[in-house]
């Protein structure tokens, strides 16, 4: 099978590049090196997904990039330096190539930006996505599955979030966002016949983590010694999810989009195990066998409070079964991040 995979050298999607690979399959890696953070972190995650040893001299970004698909280039992997906003771009590619699924994972993450900047959300996570189905309707693809995120059940009263719950009301841009490409996606099912399931991810963690995000900039900040920001008392929590349980689950809903016809479905990926904000550093904490030092600042706009998956469906469905509890997860990540930081 050849797959196009879009974000494929960020965190998500470069563990899922290297599992495709692994299994014998062609990828086609589309990836725009977005300035969200340092495109050497990508680099270094191209190199790791393709099984080649990370030796890499820096000079400047485009030409790093250029030497980047020369020597990761091969008869089953091919990285194109292209943003999804491009439409002309994304057209040489699947023209150019045989795709049997699109696995859609490229987007403009985090709640705090999309405060920021709306218009580039909406331009790059709603309008991208649907010149993907675009292309797909063109050249006959049948096949695909979106990340979506668990941002879009905003800040319900349910302790546990269910596919079922309603969604109407997120309370940030990137919610809004991930919530359109559930609609717009189900639109393009039902006139076009793409087959599609969307994830919604629960908090991922792991090895090649973002360095924005929360548990690798906290575990960065202690181990340097450093003032950590922390929102909020500590009662916020997430149903915070491993990149291991994250990839099972989408290996498995590409292995249902295969073998089934007609889907359209909405998965909850999460660990069904919530941890609290003070409950994670304290797992940091003890990990690294060393304290934090605490900014106390007030809860930032767009938060949630608290994230539950139920992955019941997703059980059923697919076959989806977690197994890394978070204090095994954590120290997972942070033997990951000591051998990367030496």
């Amino acid at each position: 099978m050849q797959y196009l995979v879009t974000g494929g050298s960020g965190f998500i999607g470069s563990h899922l590049v290297e599992h495709l690979l692994k299994k014998g399959h062609s990828v086609i890696n589309v990836d725009n090196f977005d300035d969200f953070y340092d495109y050497k972190i990508k680099i270094k995650n191209t190199f790791e997904s393709v099984g080649k040893i990370f030796e890499f001299t820096f000079h400047d970004k485009n030409l790093d990039i250029q030497k980047l698909i020369f020597e990761t280039s091969s008869k089953k992997y091919q990285l194109y330096y292209q943003d999804i906003r491009d439409t002309e771009g994304l057209e040489k590619i699947f023209s150019k190539h045989k795709i049997d699924m699109v696995i859609h994972l490229a987007a403009l993450a985090g709640v705090r930006p999309s405060i920021e900047k709306p218009l580039d959300y909406e331009a790059v996570n709603i309008t991208g996505t649907m010149n993907l189905w675009e292309l797909c309707k063109k050249y006959k693809i049948s096949k695909f599955v979106n990340a979506s995120s668990s941002s879009v059940y905003g800040n319900s009263n349910k302790i546990v979030f269910s596919e079922t719950d309603n969604v109407d009301l997120p309370i940030s841009p990137y919610a809004a966002t991930k919530k359109c490409t559930e609609i717009l996606g189900h639109v393009y099912h039902h006139l076009y016949e793409i087959n599609m399931i969307h994830l919604r991810f629960f908090t991922v963690y792991g090895p090649r983590q973002r360095p924005d995000l929360a548990i690798h900039k906290f575990t960065k900040l202690i181990h340097n010694q450093q003032s950590i920001p922390f929102y909020g008392d500590g009662s916020t929590a997430r149903d915070y999810t491993f990149i291991d349980d994250i990839i099972d689950g989408i290996l498995k809903s590409i292995n249902f989009l295969e073998n089934n016809k007609k889907v359209y479905e909405i998965l909850n990926l999460g660990e069904s195990e919530v941890i609290s904000l003070n409950q994670m550093l304290s797992t940091i904490e003890e990990t690294l066998d060393k304290k934090a030092n605490k900014i106390l600042l007030p809860m930032q706009p767009g938060d949630v409070e608290k994230t539950n998956a139920n992955i019941d469906k997703a059980k059923a469905l697919i076959g989806y079964h977690p197994t890394t509890h978070f204090q095994n997860g954590i120290k997972k990540f942070v033997e990951w991040f000591l051998k990367n930081e030496s």
